[in-house]
């Protein structure tokens, strides 16, 4: 079983993780804010995904979380994430609650799969796009919410053979 963990303030990243779940398969959807961060420690393979507010900043759930998960030792781990973001609104700094993730799941020791880049974003600066790529699969619900569907199949079929 391949878990999906979200964190979510209008249910948009709640959406985004069933979608995920139902293209992965063999999957459960959690909410971090419900079942805490040490859930996490019990995968060896997960996904992990929650949006970007204001100024890129981390969704309020996942930031009541962040101690906590800072503390996690993400070695042996394989994760792929998943953000939400307005790149018209917020275009420097889209997805950057994606990035710190990413950051902070690296530095103790994660191996991160799963960068996605497919040429139709327009955004100014991301922390979570590096090497001409995004750290995961970002989604845009207020402007491009109609390529969604078809990013997440892509961005699954992609991940699927990581896991």
């Amino acid at each position: 079983m391949i878990p999906v963990f979200f964190t979510s303030s209008t249910g948009n990243s709640e959406t985004a993780a069933k979608k995920i779940a139902t293209v992965i398969g063999n999957s459960q959807v959690f909410d971090l804010a419900k079942v805490g961060v040490e859930e996490l420690t019990k995968y060896d393979k997960l996904i992990i995904g929650t949006s970007t507010w204001g100024e890129g900043e981390l969704q309020d759930d996942f930031e009541e979380l962040w101690d906590k998960f800072a503390d996690i030792d993400f070695s042996g781990k394989t994760i792929a994430l998943f953000g939400l973001g307005d790149q018209d609104g917020y275009s420097y700094n889209y997805c950057d609650a994606m990035g710190l993730i990413y950051n902070q799941v690296v530095q103790n020791g994660g191996n991160v799969v799963g960068s996605y880049f497919d040429g139709d974003y327009e955004f100014e600066e991301s922390i979570a796009f590096k090497d001409g790529k995004f750290v995961g699969l970002p989604l845009d619900e207020d402007n491009q919410s109609d390529l969604t569907d078809s990013r997440i199949k892509s961005w699954c079929e992609e991940i699927k053979d990581s896991f």
